[in-house]
């Protein structure tokens, strides 16, 4: 599993032009699955961003996890993540579960992150066209994938 985690002032997911889910200040988080991918790589990642400490405290030091903070949090998946460029100008992407494997893991991640952060995810609609906005706050971008844990 591989997400690129976003720390946000505001975003939002539109599909066909409808908001589908929507942000103040959290996480945005673009999730990727693998089909090698297990429910301890989703228990893993869901912990890890619902502990990840990348909001300021008083000090303005990143301190704060996303709980600490009463942050929001918005999944949206992207399979575009396992974009292999090794080859050639037009990637690849192999490594990423096929959909109906990915759609279930994405909705056991939801579930799973759900439950680690206490808190209600929003996401968008998985395999659909979408427009996401975002307001990065920092900018905080960070790149995580279970089997290259850091």
């Amino acid at each position: 599993m591989r997400v690129l985690v976003q720390r946000v002032a505001a975003a939002r997911v539109e599909v066909e032009g409808e908001v589908a889910g929507s942000i103040g200040a959290g996480l945005l988080i673009l999730a990727a699955f693998e089909e090698i991918d297990a429910s301890s790589d989703l228990a893993w990642m869901s912990a890890k961003l619902a502990r990840l400490r990348i909001f300021p405290d008083a000090a303005g030091i990143m301190n704060r996890s996303v709980i600490d903070a009463k942050g929001e949090l918005l999944a949206v998946s992207q399979f575009t993540l396992f974009a292999s460029t090794r080859k050639g100008n037009r990637p690849s992407w192999s490594r990423a579960a096929r959909p109906e494997l990915a759609q279930a893991l994405f909705q056991s991640f939801v579930e799973q992150l759900e439950s680690a952060s206490g808190r209600r995810v929003q996401t968008g609609v998985f395999g659909a066209d979408m427009r996401v906005h975002l307001i990065n706050d920092g900018p905080v971008t960070i790149s995580i994938d279970s089997r290259q844990p850091e």
